[in-house]
Formats: C-alpha cells, sequence, structure tokens
C-alpha cells in the first residue's frame, strides 16, 4: 500500500489501467476487469446513457466494488468539443478526472498535439485532473506538465497495432525528465511489452485491445497484472548496468591454477 499510483487527489494500488473497447460483450468486458484487479477503468463519454445507465457500460461498471470509471473524450476532433465532453463525463461521475483524446485522422487515430494542449490547459485551469494521451513528445510532455496535468500518457505504439514500445528511446526521455506519472497508452500487444515499460520507470500502463482482442480475455488480463507488479518491482530493486563484454559470475579459485 506504501507504492500506490497518484493521480491528481486519487490514489490506486494497481498500476494497470485498462480500456473497455472492443470487447465481444459487456460479460466478458466485466469478466476482465475483474481478474485485471485493475482500480480504473476507462470508457469513452460516448458510452456513457444519462437516461438509462443500465443501457451502456456505466451501469454494469458502477456496480463492481472498489472500481474508479475514469471519462474520456475520445471521439473529439478538437479541444472545444474534448472540453466539453469532460465536463459532462465530470457531471456523469461527480468527479474531475479525465482522459483526454483528441485523435481527428480515423486513419492513423495520432494525437493531435495543438488541440491537444488547447484543452488540457482550459481544463487544467477547470480544476480538472488531466491526463492527457499525446505523441510520445519529450517536448510536449514537458509543456503539459508546466500547465498542471496530473500526468501524461505517451503511446507505445499506434492504437490497436499490436507494435508494441516503438516508442522507447523518446519514453525514457519523457521519465528522465518528468515530475508527474508516466502511463503508456497504446500499441501494446504483450504482457512482456507492459513489463518493459514499467521496467524503464514508466508509472503504469493502459491497455485495452491487448485483452479485448485476446482468445481468452480474462486470463490475458490476469497476465498483464502480473507483468505490471514483476515490472514495477525489477524497477523498483534496481536493474544491473549493461556491459559490451562478458563478465565472470565466480571468480577463479585457487584449486584451478594445482
Amino acid at each position: 500500500m506504501s507504492d500506490l499510483l497518484i493521480l491528481g487527489e486519487h490514489s490506486f494500488a494497481s498500476r494497470l489501467l485498462l480500456g473497455t473497447g472492443k470487447f465481444s460483450d459487456v460479460a466478458t468486458m466485466v469478466d476482465a476487469v475483474q481478474r485485471s484487479g485493475s482500480g480504473l477503468v476507462t470508457a469513452s463519454i460516448r458510452r456513457f446513457n444519462r437516461e438509462n445507465r443500465d443501457d451502456d457500460l456505466f451501469g454494469p461498471l458502477s456496480r463492481l466494488p472498489d472500481l474508479f470509471l475514469l471519462p474520456n473524450t475520445s471521439g473529439a476532433m478538437n479541444a472545444r468539443e474534448a472540453v466539453l465532453a469532460a465536463r459532462i463525463g465530470r457531471e456523469l461521475t461527480g468527479h474531475g478526472l479525465v482522459k483526454l483524446e483528441i485523435h481527428p485522422n480515423p486513419h492513423h487515430l495520432m494525437p493531435d498535439p495543438i488541440e491537444t494542449f488547447t484543452a488540457a490547459r482550459e481544463l487544467a485551469a477547470d480544476g480538472f485532473s488531466v491526463l492527457p494521451y499525446m505523441p510520445a513528445d519529450p517536448v510536449l510532455a514537458k509543456r503539459l506538465e508546466e500547465i498542471g496535468c496530473a500526468a501524461v500518457m505517451p503511446l507505445g505504439s499506434a492504437i490497436g497495432s499490436g507494435q508494441g514500445l516503438a516508442t522507447a528511446h523518446l519514453l525514457r526521455l519523457i521519465i528522465e525528465n518528468s515530475n508527474i506519472p508516466v502511463i503508456v497508452d497504446a500499441g501494446l500487444r504483450a504482457p512482456s511489452e507492459a513489463a518493459a515499460a514499467m521496467e524503464m520507470g514508466c508509472d503504469a500502463v493502459l491497455v485495452n485491445s491487448a485483452v479485448a482482442a485476446a482468445a481468452n480475455p480474462g486470463a490475458m488480463a490476469e497476465a498483464f497484472a502480473q507483468a505490471v507488479r514483476a515490472g514495477r518491482r525489477a524497477f523498483q530493486a534496481g536493474l544491473m548496468g549493461r556491459s559490451d563484454t562478458a563478465q565472470a559470475t565466480s571468480p577463479l579459485t585457487a584449486f584451478l591454477a594445482r
């Protein structure tokens, strides 16, 4: 309990965040969420039905104990739309923690850095704890920190691509220079990639497609949970350094000279 993930005014024991899209049905999604052990799941504002909460994801997820719902602005094409969606999310959930997503091009789904910064600045000034999904850009990450974001969420690779940590070098630069949590979001395919992200010093990872598209989503959610814990412990333990030459693990002893 001493190693909590702190996001704004909220804290979480698990460092695995789970998305709720792409599952074959709600029951499969709920099972994966429960087996992941995640305390924080994202859901698009478009999946919330204010009039009938049992008609969307909000109802089933809100009934799970100790689960925090993180609204995201997925589908917003610009800062204006994202800010409106975030304010609706705050009204529905009663809190100001929001995942800011603005990706106007449906072909590559890359986050728009200019609109993201504009929306993040307005939302932070309005009291939101903003978690912006962003390109793996160290300069942008620092600017988002400076305007008051609660964390940054650089992509590992394109959404749903399964290309893993294609941005690993840039992620390391972001981590080295960040004073707020760094959460890798998008592109992870395998639990080993989540472990690698945590080993390099990321504070958390968010996965969706890797679990939802697995042959057994519940089992994959468990595997990701174990990988995130292992990667975090490895980072805290301190990985050994690298060497260009072999290093003997056992010293030469006297009996070899006889």
